[in-house]
């Protein structure tokens, strides 16, 4: 979700029973009281040397591409990751450090809520340590047959306490995964490691300022900004080799499974036979990709070919790609039409085009000037769609449609009818877009369905539940084509999910009655994440669409336990059929995907 500023720094070179609860109406309750968990403070450097050097680390690369780091190897299980030594920060680094002190304190402290670590990084946000491969317990039910495979789950993760500002999107990323197989489950935590992880390991402390919250205003921006330059050229990073934080969502791409985020290139990543995570390394597909791409690719499900793209603050504002089954990336596809840079998180696809949302949140100029963020709302600004072929080869097919009020951060799915004349597209609208990024509490997501005449170019829409609801699903066998059920996030508000809601989209526009068939409530101070479908047999094409499961993580604030849940997605209730009691703490994250064993012994 850092794009923008990610281009900027690269032109340098609970109750047990609480969980289990069936569906039950929202009750009003007294705020928690506020709980930090454990964050790592590091005043000195960490090394596995006891030698001080300027050299940035080096980027654990794929093959064929040879690399001198050698990423570390995995904690036996049952093990504590060993500290490495500490040793004294070099000259340069402890003037720097200095210079980022007086920025954080005097130049731009952590005034607003959205961006101070204490409120940020509170309860469940607070960072955890990471965690070897370690057996569960199944505390309810049984696990499917048809889980055999790991579900993980992406999120930001700190490695540091922030000293300065610091947005729910800055945190390091950090892999949960639950490794299934013949009933039993295995989970582990671990940080992807970015080329930016392993400088800030290895030196102690921060030294890439947060892309997010770090650039308020031209003095706040000019300050870190030089700052981050004098690093650079002091050899204490190399911005070539990225900047990005891969805390965002997975994706299975060619046959490799990637860690993704807006503000770099995909991380490579693994599961061992044990269920440990391992990191291969950056992924520039051949030399094909240049800086970035979305977190949100779409892949076909009858061919395998994935479609994305990537957005910045520079013309083109907006490039789009495919990749192939084999992993090749397509030219890109500049979209020049895109007139000014926008936050373009997420797009959707049908068997005949790509459609993207040119929303109200993008680079503004006047409130960065005035010492906001470089990224806010254009309350002016006019939202529309663009179509363009799936498969084109340049922009000449590109239609843009005008939308006013229709705002989407997320896009749940999209298809064609009438013979290609129609697209619909189903999406959560955000109809306070002001508070996007300020204040998520305050964001209400109401799922619509759009009608595209491409034809006439007339636009209709309508909502389908007036509900908070955000991180829609689908079953992934309906990517592109008409679909009937999603599964989404209910807000309670955002970014903190109450339960789970199973919405009917195949209602008639005439019939304004919500669409929520089925509900999941996960109890009174237990809160989970994005779900996510996973189909009982994927290979049975005669299946009902929901015929499978709902999976997520969620946490119980009362006891601090954490628990993987599995769901029957057909009953009315999204019922529990196997609850999994978790090792260590789960924080709130971001975007998951299950992966099948047949495809995890792929990679």
């Amino acid at each position: 979700m850092d794009a923008f500023s990610s281009t900027f720094l690269s032109t340098l070179s609970q109750h047990p029973k609480s969980l289990l609860s069936p569906n039950s109406p929202n009750t009003a309750t007294s705020s928690p009281s506020l709980k930090v968990y454990s964050v790592r403070i590091e005043e000195r450097p960490q090394k596995t040397t006891t030698t001080t050097s300027t050299k940035p680390a080096q980027l654990p690369q794929e093959k064929p591409s040879p690399s001198p780091y050698t990423p570390p190897k995995a904690t036996p299980k049952g093990q504590l990751p060993i500290k490495p030594k500490q040793v004294e920060p070099s000259f340069p680094a402890v003037i720097f450090n200095a210079f980022d002190d007086f920025i954080n304190t005097f130049i731009d402290p952590p005034l607003r809520p959205s961006v101070d670590p204490k409120h940020v990084l509170s309860n469940n946000f607070a960072p955890v340590d990471e965690l070897p491969p370690t057996e569960c317990e199944v505390v309810q039910g049984s696990l499917p047959t048809c889980l055999d495979g790991a579900y993980i789950r992406n999120g930001p993760n700190p490695q540091y306490l922030p000293r300065g500002p610091y947005h729910l999107f800055d945190g390091d990323g950090m892999l949960h995964s639950i490794k299934i197989s013949q009933g039993k489950a295995t989970f582990c935590s671990r940080y992807v490691q970015t080329y930016k992880y392993i400088v800030e390991r290895e030196a102690g402390f921060q030294v890439i300022p947060n892309v997010f919250s770090g650039f308020n205003g031209l003095t706040a921006s000019a300050a870190r900004g030089a700052i981050t330059a004098a690093r650079a050229i002091s050899g204490q990073f190399n911005p070539t080799n990225g900047i990005g934080l891969a805390n965002t969502s997975l994706a299975l791409l060619g046959g490799k499974l990637f860690a993704l985020g807006e503000s770099d290139l995909p991380y490579a990543v693994k599961l061992a036979p044990d269920g440990d995570i391992i990191t291969l390394g950056r992924h520039d597909f051949d030399g094909k990709l240049f800086m970035s791409m979305t977190a949100h690719p779409k892949i076909d499900p009858e061919t395998g070919v994935a479609f994305a793209f990537r957005y910045g603050p520079m013309p083109p504002f907006l490039s789009y790609f495919k990749i192939d089954q084999n992993g090749t990336k397509s030219p890109d596809v500049p979209i020049f039409s895109m007139t000014r840079p926008s936050f373009l998180h997420d797009f959707a696809i049908t068997k005949k085009y790509a459609i993207f949302a040119d929303i109200q949140i993008g680079m503004n100029p006047i409130d960065f000037i005035t010492g906001g963020s470089p990224v806010s709302s254009d309350s002016g600004k006019v939202p529309r769609l663009g179509v363009i072929p799936r498969y084109a080869k340049d922009e000449s097919e590109m239609k843009w449609f005008d939308v006013p009020g229709f705002n989407i951060v997320h896009a749940i799915n999209a298809w064609d009818e009438d013979g290609g004349d129609t697209i619909v597209m189903v999406a959560p609208n955000i109809l306070s877009v002001e508070h996007t990024l300020e204040r998520m509490d305050m964001i209400h997501a109401s799922v619509e369905k759009v009608k595209i005449d491409l034809k006439t170019g007339m636009v209709s829409r309508h909502p389908v539940s007036t509900r908070n609801l955000d991180f829609g699903v689908i079953n992934p066998a309906y990517v592109g084509k008409k679909n009937r059920y999603v599964y989404a996030a209910i807000g309670d508000p955002m970014p903190k999910v109450a339960g789970i809601a199973k919405l009917d989209v195949s209602v008639a526009e005439s019939d304004r009655r919500d669409c929520i068939v089925a509900c999941r409530l996960f109890g009174e101070g237990c809160f989970g994440g994005e779900p996510f479908f996973v189909a009982k047999d994927p290979n049975n094409l005669e299946a009902d669409e929901d015929d499978g499961y709902v999976v997520s993580y969620v946490h119980n604030e009362n006891t601090g336990e954490s628990r993987f849940l599995v769901m029957d997605a057909k009953s009315p209730n999204l019922d529990i059929v196997a609850a999994v009691k978790l090792p260590c703490r789960v924080p709130y994250g971001f975007h998951g995907l299950f992966v099948r064993d047949s495809d995890l012994r792929k990679l």
